[in-house]
């Protein structure tokens, strides 16, 4: 298995996280993305977005964070990581539906900006919109996590959990604080005493 990888993205280290707690073991294969190494015939023959992270198993190519974690819990996790069940089901996908929203457009698209990332992001509305949008993700993540130990609403996390995780917990590098929202805190050390966790990045 092989991951094209830029270590300083959340969308990459959200699948570095999922497979060390999977166990798996796999080739992380750097990205110079400021050297446009994303943009080669090579790498856009594997993703036509020029985007990474990109999973390499066996004969299969996964693209996309959130496609790579369905991809990863369907093929090598038993069922607490992505619910067969309908409703469980349809909770998980809500959330990775969220984090593609107002995760990506407030709470990434603000790091990006503050740290100057290489990515197609930080040409997009201001960093005052970045961070209005992101303190609002924070408000809805934080009331979901008062009600409940986890995004999906049940027992343990799952790739949801996974899926929000890194850019909710780097928000301060976006500019927005974490002492307004006790249950992300809370729900972050949660994460952070699973199996298997990494750090973030930085």
């Amino acid at each position: 298995m092989k991951l094209y990888d830029l270590e300083i993205s959340g969308n990459c280290y959200k699948i570095r996280l999922f497979l060390s707690i999977l166990g798996i073991e796999y080739t992380k294969i750097p990205v110079d993305v400021k050297a446009g190494e994303n943009t080669s015939s090579e790498f856009l023959a594997m993703n036509p977005n020029g985007l990474v992270p990109v999973l390499i198993d066996g004969p299969k190519t996964i693209y996309d964070s959130a496609a790579i974690l369905s991809y990863l819990a369907k093929t090598y996790a038993d069922d607490q990581w992505f619910p067969d069940e309908p409703v469980q089901f349809s909770k998980v996908i809500r959330w990775l539906a969220f984090e593609q929203s107002e995760g990506r457009y407030g709470l990434a698209r603000a790091r990006i900006k503050l740290l100057n990332n290489p990515s197609p992001l930080a040409s997009l509305g201001t960093l005052e919109e970045s961070q209005t949008l992101g303190k609002q993700a924070l408000e809805t993540l934080n009331k979901q996590l008062t009600e409940t130990d986890w995004l999906a609403e049940g027992a343990s996390a799952t790739i949801c959990d996974i899926a929000c995780y890194p850019y909710t917990a780097m928000s301060n590098e976006g500019g927005l604080s974490l002492e307004p929202y006790p249950a992300i805190k809370r729900w972050i050390k949660d994460i952070e005493n699973l199996s298997g966790y990494v750090p973030l990045p930085g």
